[in-house]
């Protein structure tokens, strides 16, 4: 090991050693509702640790992405935090360190974030050829929280790689980015609601594994325009609920007869809670509805499929159901009881109730959006797309982002058939819709 690593080294040890009078006087925050759970359940099979890439025309400049980073955390709150664990909660504590180093990529997509060799953060950046990666620990934020400080280091790191940008913009944040870290479900949270909360089980996905750790990936690389314009004259529907159809419509296909009425489809949807409340807060913001397909007889068509699937999730996405369902979750932390209960014992009864009720989806697909990045830097950028992390029974996820005209359909997968993958992509295709596919390889090895 360099003089300079064991200085650093040294250097952040103290920082963990200081008196408790000097630990008493930094910043601090609780974990929002969601965020509770994540550090209960993670691990190596589990880590709860998404990935935003960015894909730029030109190669990545490692100096310039690092001098962007060490200009950019200490001005993004939540992401300056490391996570310490209290006697009855996990909490958030300001980290007084360097920001973290940047680094090759040199491992698969969304493996756990180790605190202590990441410099205490709960993120980290890394590159390849022209794309930035940017993984960040679930308790931290959701997908808006990272998007926001992703979008914020490609600004930087392009005002870095380009002193012509930097002179004319300087390292302030974008005038629309909001760094409020305030915690959404505590204030909107109800405490009369009703809600029927089921654990039926689902019909679960199963086949060959991957090497241990392996993370297949696939990209289906579509005009956003030609398929909103298929979409709106072909199917009464939105946009995304065409898409998570066709998630649902090619695991029915692969199923092989064995999803039935007990044992249906049902796919996890994140639906960002902020447009329904008027949120403006980087901590997580979200809850979780089920598009569900029980199938009740041998054959169904992609419409008949699509068309249950739009009514479902149109009944299910309201302000009043999602209202309920995540004071439902809110309520039990704010029970006499649970808060005078160990962490310890906590931890173990999050971690049981989580491992039953992840049988009853099949799998998580969630749709990011449409990207805008602040003009010049948006001219720098060919695509953007993110991934999910495995969890207990869900080894497939599906992400859905758009940049410009660029939709970036992903899918992660630890299953060596990519059965699924062709299925979701010949369905657009087979609407009128080309589709472009890339992946990382690991099918093939």
């Amino acid at each position: 090991m360099g003089s300079e690593a064991k200085k650093k080294e040294k250097k952040i040890s103290e920082n963990d050693k200081m008196p408790k009078q000097r630990r008493r006087d930094r910043k601090w925050e609780r974990l929002d509702n969601t965020a509770n759970l994540f550090p209960a359940i993670a691990g190596e099979e589990m880590t709860n640790t998404y990935r935003w890439c960015v894909v730029f025309n030109d190669p990545i400049d490692p100096k310039a992405l690092q001098e962007a980073v060490d200009i950019l955390t200490p001005k993004i709150p939540g992401f300056n935090l490391r996570l310490r664990n209290g006697a009855f909660w996990f909490y958030l504590e300001e980290i007084h360190a360097p920001a973290p180093r940047v680094k090759e990529e040199a491992e698969y997509p969304c493996r756990l974030i180790h605190g202590n060799r990441n410099d205490q953060y709960m993120f980290r950046v890394t590159y390849f050829k022209n794309r930035i990666n940017i993984e960040c620990f679930h308790a931290l934020a959701d997908g808006t929280g990272i998007i926001i400080f992703g979008k914020e280091l490609v600004y930087q790191y392009l005002r870095c790689a380009h002193p012509d940008l930097r002179e004319k913009y300087g390292d302030k944040l974008s005038p629309e980015t909001f760094i409020g870290r305030e915690d959404s479900f505590l204030k909107n949270f109800k405490k009369n609601y009703k809600i029927e909360y089921s654990t039926k089980r689902a019909y679960l996905l199963h086949g060959e594994r991957l090497p241990y750790r392996a993370f297949g990936v696939t990209l289906g690389i579509i005009s956003l325009k030609e398929l909103k314009a298929m979409v709106k004259s072909k199917y009464d529907m939105t946009l995304n609920d065409y898409l998570v159809a066709c998630f649902i419509y090619a695991i029915y296909k692969t199923a092989k007869g064995r999803a039935s009425k007990k044992r249906p489809i049902k796919i996890s949807v994140p639906v960002d809670l902020r447009p329904f409340f008027g949120s403006m807060t980087t901590k997580n913001f979200f809850c979780m509805v089920s598009a569900e397909f029980a199938p009740e007889k041998e054959d169904y068509t992609f419409e008949e499929v699509a068309k249950i699937i739009h009514d479902d999730l149109k009944k299910k996405i309201t302000k009043e159901n999602l209202e309920s369902i995540f004071s439902f979750t809110v309520s039990y932390t704010q029970m006499f009881v649970a808060k005078i209960i160990p962490l310890f014992f906590k931890n173990l009864a999050m971690k049981i109730f989580y491992l039953k009720a992840a049988k009853s989806n099949t799998s998580t697909i969630t749709n990011i959006g449409n990207m805008k990045l602040d003009s010049p830097y948006d001219e720098y950028v060919k695509f953007i797309y993110c991934f999910l992390p495995f969890s207990a029974g869900q080894r497939m996820k599906g992400t859905i982002t758009s940049f410009k005209d660029t939709m970036v359909y992903a899918v992660g997968s630890a299953y060596k058939d990519t059965s699924v993958q062709r299925e979701i992509y010949r369905q657009i295709a087979n609407d009128g819709v080309n589709v472009t596919i890339e992946t990382n390889g690991v099918f093939y090895e």
